[in-house]
Formats: C-alpha cells, sequence, structure tokens
C-alpha cells in the first residue's frame, strides 16, 4: 500500500470514526432494528469504501454514504424475502430513564407504522435535519414529493396513539 492509499484509509477511517453513531442512528430509525440498522451501517459503508479516493476530502462524501444507506435500505424493504428473523430478545433498556425510555419506544413505533418512503423522508428531514433539497436529492425525487411525503408521515405521527401526549409534555424523542 503506497502512502497515497494510507492517506484515503486513514481519511475513511477517520469519517467512519466521526460518523458511525449518526449514521447507526439514521439506520435504527429507518429499520427499527439495532441489529438490522448496524447491519445496514456496515454494508453502506462497505460499498462506499471502493468509491472514497474520488471522495477524499469533498463535501459530498457524507452526501454519498447516506445515499448508499438509502438505496441499501430500499432495496432491503422491497425485496420480497427480508432475511432471517430471529426469535424475539429484549430490548435492553440501558441508562435510559423510564420516561425517555417510553418515548423512544414510542417513536419508534410510530416511525415503523409510516410506509419506508414516508419513514425516510421524515428521518432526513427532521432527525438528520437535511434540508427539503438535500432530502428530494438522497431520495432521488423532487422537492415537491419529500414536502407531500413528509406532510402525510407528520399526519400520521400526529394521530399515532400515546405519542403525541408524550411530545406535548416537552420531552425529545
Amino acid at each position: 500500500m503506497g502512502t497515497d492509499d494510507a492517506g484515503v484509509e486513514a481519511d475513511f477511517c477517520a469519517f467512519v470514526d466521526g460518523r458511525q453513531a449518526s449514521l447507526r442512528h439514521a439506520a435504527w430509525l429507518l429499520t427499527g432494528d439495532l441489529a438490522l440498522a448496524e447491519d445496514l451501517v456496515q454494508v453502506a459503508l462497505v460499498k462506499s469504501w471502493p468509491h472514497w479516493p474520488k471522495l477524499v476530502g469533498s463535501a459530498g462524501a457524507e452526501a454519498y454514504v447516506r445515499r448508499t444507506l438509502l438505496t441499501t435500505y430500499s432495496s432491503w424493504w422491497r425485496r420480497k424475502w427480508r432475511r432471517e428473523v430471529p426469535g424475539h430478545v429484549p430490548d435492553v433498556a440501558g441508562r435510559d430513564e423510564p420516561s425517555q425510555l417510553a418515548i423512544s419506544t414510542s417513536v419508534k413505533s410510530a416511525l415503523l407504522s409510516l410506509p419506508p418512503r414516508q419513514r425516510a423522508a421524515v428521518v432526513l428531514r427532521y432527525f438528520e435535519d437535511l434540508t427539503e433539497a438535500q432530502t428530494a436529492e438522497a431520495l432521488r425525487c423532487s422537492v415537491g414529493n419529500v414536502k407531500s411525503q413528509t406532510s402525510r408521515a407528520l399526519d400520521k405521527l400526529r394521530a399515532f396513539p400515546g405519542l403525541g401526549e408524550l411530545l406535548v409534555e416537552g420531552a425529545e424523542p
């Protein structure tokens, strides 16, 4: 491996170290399953690696990985076969307070009730804090479609049982 290759690898490792938690969070919001989210991030990073030399130092590197994450997610939910489904393993609460756990569970349930396209639009717009134009670019659709998808999704989320009360209390998801 040459000096140039080492710099590319170092840049990729730095990117992964800095963005992995955020990518995993977005993937979890999309999939609703931590193990599947970790798999999704791993696959997206593996798919991005061969293209990294072109992306080193560019502002588009993060957008490229995010787009790869979304297309991989889309290809997974479009397939009829959705991989193996393990038996139920209870979630571990960790250090979350009970109220935060309730909010987290409600948000997860509400997001999972949305169709995949609406879920992706909401995750990108409100959890990843992208603009409508950036979201449209990531989803490869028009800005109007992003507005429509997020509007429909927000209507469904507002009507989701228990979510409205949690959010009105001032707690953040």
